[in-house]
């Protein structure tokens, strides 16, 4: 009996078949569970002439992510229609695309926990600097995390987010919030170029005592002109609803400061990665964020992945959930998460970590993606709730 179970078992095994049918938006790539290998980090640009390029990273128990992670670099010339890879770089982990000057670059640690480099690519992503040291890309040297967060300009610097992770070795416990700036007319490779803000540690009093950690911050220009670096929060299962937290950054870059009592915010799907930019047409900050839906309230929310929604704000402090753009009624192993995302004139286009549906038995779970994907949300700036997809509420 047992062995008729075994051969029926690899019978199935050897007629499983890649399925791409459950996936939602453009599938870019696609790693199947079973190499233990999974996606994640997704960033997108857009390039001057229009193109669009997307990268991600791998980690898992069979990647490099802990010595010099792995991260994927692809390209679309028809407006995410079709996608092909344009480069594999060895040492770029939680790492963003941007474009400044006409170039493109790719910033973040080289790998969990690393030093901080940048790469520059002078045409469309298909070569890249090589960071060897201080002139080259090699921009700090110590242990920092953050995520693909938006590298911004404003007051002639560039601004992007970054949490210093040498407060110690527990996840969470050990990442001190912290901004990085530059001069626009800077060499971005020069590691003098950069200025880094103070580092603020957490306070496990903070929220009542519910407070365990802030990370992958958000460089954003306040209504008033100032900078801001807004951060997800993962609290204790004690907490009562999802929370941001805004550290502000004095003018020169140089000071980080953060009141308990007036700098958290409610904020939907604050304990999940979220990025937030600014539509001068709507004079509104938009994100979109990993919303938990009433019917899913009794789940952890830093788990909770299953619902992607568009959500607004006219000053940053109180958030509106607009419109629920994807949704699944499995907590457990489908999540749409940790997006970037662009303006594209009326619409959003936005590049996904997936965890869903492959017909080889799926995602590990919710959190270890088997997919990126690509999206295009049109019109955004007038979906409301009624234009939501089914079955979030029922």
């Amino acid at each position: 009996m047992l062995a008729c179970m075994m051969l029926i078992t690899s019978a199935l095994a050897t007629d499983a078949k890649v399925d791409f049918s459950q996936a939602p938006g453009v599938v870019i790539d696609h790693i199947p569970a079973s190499e233990q290998r999974y996606i994640g980090s997704p960033s997108l640009a857009i390039l001057p002439d229009g193109a669009y390029v997307a990268s991600h990273d791998e980690f898992g128990p069979k990647s490099q992510y802990d010595t010099s992670a792995i991260s994927h670099i692809f390209r679309s010339d028809d407006k995410g229609l079709t996608w092909r890879e344009t480069a594999r770089i060895d040492g770029a982990f939680w790492s963003s695309l941007f474009v400044h000057r006409g170039a493109l670059y790719l910033l973040g640690p080289r790998n969990e926990y690393g030093d901080i480099l940048i790469r520059r690519s002078g045409d469309g992503g298909t070569t890249w600097t090589t960071p060897k040291d201080k002139k080259t890309g090699l921009l700090a040297e110590g242990q920092y995390h953050c995520a693909p967060m938006p590298v911004i300009e404003h007051d002639d610097r560039l601004w992007r987010g970054m949490e210093d992770a040498g407060g110690g070795e527990k996840w969470g416990h050990r990442f001190r919030a912290m901004m990085m700036s530059a001069d626009t007319d800077a060499d971005l490779l020069d590691a003098k170029s950069w200025r880094f803000s103070n580092y603020l540690a957490r306070n496990p009093a903070w929220l009542n005592g519910t407070f365990n950690a802030w990370l992958e911050g958000n460089a954003v220009v306040t209504p008033k002109g100032g900078i801001v670096d807004i951060l997800r929060v993962d609290t204790t299962p004690k907490a009562t609803g999802e929370s941001a937290a805004i550290v502000r950054i004095n003018r020169n870059g140089k000071k980080a400061a953060f009141d308990p009592e007036k700098d958290f915010i409610h904020f939907p799907g604050g304990s999940k990665k979220f990025a937030i930019r600014y539509d001068p047409e709507t004079k509104r900050y938009w994100s979109l964020t990993n919303y938990v839906p009433d019917k899913h309230k009794g789940s952890k929310p830093a788990a909770t992945r299953n619902t992607l929604a568009l959500a607004s704000s006219h000053d940053l402090r109180a958030w509106t959930v607009n419109c629920v753009l994807l949704y699944h009624p499995d907590v457990e192993k489908h999540g749409f998460q940790s997006v970037d995302w662009q303006f594209d004139g009326n619409d959003i286009v936005a590049a996904c970590r997936t965890a869903c549906d492959d017909g080889l038995g799926g995602a590990h779970n919710m959190h270890d993606a088997n997919f990126l994907t690509f999206h295009r949300f049109k019109d955004f700036r007038t979906l409301a709730l009624e234009n939501s997809v089914a079955g979030w509420r029922e």
